[in-house]
């Protein structure tokens, strides 16, 4: 072998000095091209949403089950006005608002076969946001079905025009966005909104995503389709403390740039040595802090700063969707990196709010590849975003 390698440094002395700058150079850049194609292979491209997918269905005021309706969209109107503009030879993108919010709270929450805990989240979901944000006062039985007592505000089966606003905080909705799910979750949501009563139930809108497309491309699906001031996605599961939802709006508030961008996201980082962490196996907490160890390394600095990037429970003010939903990329469980990278590289300041927090079980979640995965997953959006294969819509 020292034999062959002697002949090597032989051979190569007697090439002249410009042909072996370009030997290099050229193989430098062929496996620069080859690097970027097998990133541009690898790297994941969300499947445009199908006209079903954007339709939603609710209780109609007979309590029937509503025919699809059609869901409204602030992205495809915000989409076609920047074309517009575009083809006008403006490319500053300046002045093109969102759509002026219906109402002041939407709440997303992504469900892939989630029938037997999504009741119990909305319950807890629902009596909130009726309290804070309603004209009426739900009365929440024992059971967790839920009687509205309504003071005569009128609905409407397609669910536009539900709670008109009547003051600054007052209106809210839910859209609850079934990824695929092949259990009862759709009957489920529909079950839940009809115990609502028929003049609130039309605040659940049920949306149904034809195949699974993962976690993040169910919120981000939900998050192109709200009508709020503010919009917050919680997981089905109920884990977050709902209740926090008025201090990430608080935060939010305070962060806001002079535009009202802002986003408040929910941290369990305070939990770190509560017993809920401490019970966990050696497994899942030794992955827990290699994977923060791995992001704090992969992502830019406002990111890499927050402590908790994976909790299911994040607010956004409306002026701030649009710097951020049109350009998701991320469909798995990575995507809340991915939706903080774009708000700092947007400007937008970010606040991060302990919350309340509990161990659910029936998880989906698998410890060990999962977390492999989203490792794997960090690794390549990070590349796309670098590297230009990921471009902001």
């Amino acid at each position: 072998m020292m034999e062959c390698f002697r002949q090597t440094v032989t051979a190569s002395q007697s090439i002249p000095l410009p042909l072996l700058f370009l030997i290099f150079g050229s193989t430098f850049i062929g496996i620069c091209v080859l690097s970027f194609l097998i990133l541009f292979i690898v790297a994941p491209i969300p499947r445009p949403p199908t006209k079903a997918e954007k339709s939603f269905k609710c209780i109609g005021p007979d309590g029937s089950i509503s025919i699809a309706q059609q869901l409204p969209c602030w992205q495809d109107a915000y989409v076609a006005a920047k074309a517009a503009a575009q083809k006008k030879g403006d490319f500053s993108s300046n002045g093109l608002g969102i759509e002026a919010p219906e109402l002041f709270m939407s709440l997303v929450v992504p469900a892939y076969n989630e029938e037997d805990r999504l009741g119990i989240m909305l319950t807890e979901a629902v009596e909130y946001l009726e309290q804070e944000y309603g004209a009426s006062q739900p009365s929440i039985s024992e059971n967790g079905s839920v009687k509205a007592r309504m003071n005569g505000h009128s609905g409407a089966s397609n669910g536009r025009t539900i709670h008109p606003p009547t003051r600054s905080n007052q209106g809210w909705e839910v859209l609850i966005v079934s990824d695929g799910s092949t259990d009862k979750t759709i009957e489920t949501a529909l079950n839940f909104a009809k115990d609502l009563g028929t003049k609130s139930s039309a605040l659940i809108r049920v949306v149904s995503l034809q195949e699974n497309r993962g976690k993040g491309g169910a919120v981000t699906h939900g998050l192109r389709h709200v009508r709020g001031r503010y919009a917050v996605f919680a997981d089905a599961d109920g884990a977050s403390r709902f209740t926090d939802l008025g201090k990430l709006v608080k935060a939010c508030e305070k962060v806001a740039d002079s535009e009202g961008r802002g986003v408040a996201v929910g941290s369990r980082a305070h939990l770190v040595g509560s017993d809920e962490v401490i019970k966990r196996s050696f497994l899942r907490n030794f992955l827990m802090h290699s994977f923060h160890l791995f992001l704090r390394l992969l992502t830019p600095p406002a990111t890499a700063a927050i402590r908790d990037t994976q909790c299911g429970f994040k607010l956004f003010s409306r002026p701030s969707l649009p710097y951020i939903i049109p350009s998701m990329h991320s469909q798995g469980w990575i995507f809340d990196v991915e939706m903080l990278m774009l708000a700092e590289s947007a400007g937008i300041p970010v606040a991060e709010v302990p919350v309340g927090w509990k161990e659910v079980k029936g998880s989906k979640l698998n410890v060990l590849w999962d977390s492999l995965g989203m490792a794997w997953s960090l690794a390549i959006l990070r590349a796309a975003w670098t590297f230009g294969v990921y471009r902001r819509s």
